[in-house]
């Protein structure tokens, strides 16, 4: 064990992530066993739970091979768990999508861009615009959406979307807020990627709006910043 006062070892780190993670996933696997809870809440779960993890990735300075490595293991898994029993609780929803394998790849993707940025509160905008709006969204729109939409063969309901740019909206702000301070561009900036991020949630065909939505939202918000705090 570290000495008092020094700080903890890499391996750590990465344990305290890795515990994370698998609780979560252990959760929605004791639900999907023990439980009647309907599959598709199941998957929030672990939809919104294990997206968390780019905090404690930021907060605990993981170094982004970490992230990347992780990404390509869980990307693996999840492909392997669509022909193999091996996340039944994660992918028993009942309809085609990859929407787990495009989660795994979009953390990815975001580490490996902003970590050497030295600009991790983007990587976390994009994955917790995606695991709170989207999976909020979701929920409400199941449980509370009375009218109706279509973007092509693709369902959604009014009530889903408000929730995604409001939800949206708050995740980045908060984000901005812990990262640049309490200025302007931290109240507007949020404002055209909730806007954008509901809009590529809305087509969510086999699930690329878990590529989309993260990947698109922590784009412009980090070009919009660059742009107006320059």
């Amino acid at each position: 064990m570290a000495p008092f006062g020094q700080i903890p070892p890499l391996w750590f780190h990465i344990a305290i992530a890795a515990i994370w993670v698998g609780g979560v996933v252990l959760t929605a696997e004791l639900l999907h066993r023990y439980t009647n809870t309907d599959p598709e809440k199941i998957r929030k779960v672990v939809h919104i739970g294990t997206g968390q993890v780019i905090l404690l990735a930021w907060w605990l300075q993981i170094p982004a091979w970490v992230g990347i490595t992780a990404s390509i293991l869980a990307s693996a898994v999840t492909l392997l768990s669509y022909k193999f029993p091996i996340l039944p609780g994660v992918n028993s929803v009942g309809r085609k999508s990859l929407g787990t394998f495009f989660y795994a790849i979009s953390i990815g993707i975001l580490t490996a861009w902003f970590w050497p940025l030295q600009q991790p509160q983007y990587a976390a905008l994009g994955i917790l615009v995606m695991t709170w709006g989207d999976g909020l969204a979701a929920l409400i729109g199941q449980r509370f959406g009375k009218h109706p939409y279509k973007v092509w063969d693709i369902q959604k309901s009014w009530e889903g979307s408000l929730t995604m740019v409001l939800v949206s909206y708050a995740v980045s702000s908060l984000i901005l807020l812990v990262a640049q301070g309490n200025i302007w561009q931290t109240w507007i900036i949020p404002i055209p990627v909730a806007i954008v991020a509901t809009a590529l949630e809305a087509f969510s065909k086999l699930g690329i709006d878990n590529l989309t939505v993260p990947i698109g939202s922590a784009a412009l918000g980090f070009f919009l910043s660059q742009l107006l705090l320059s």
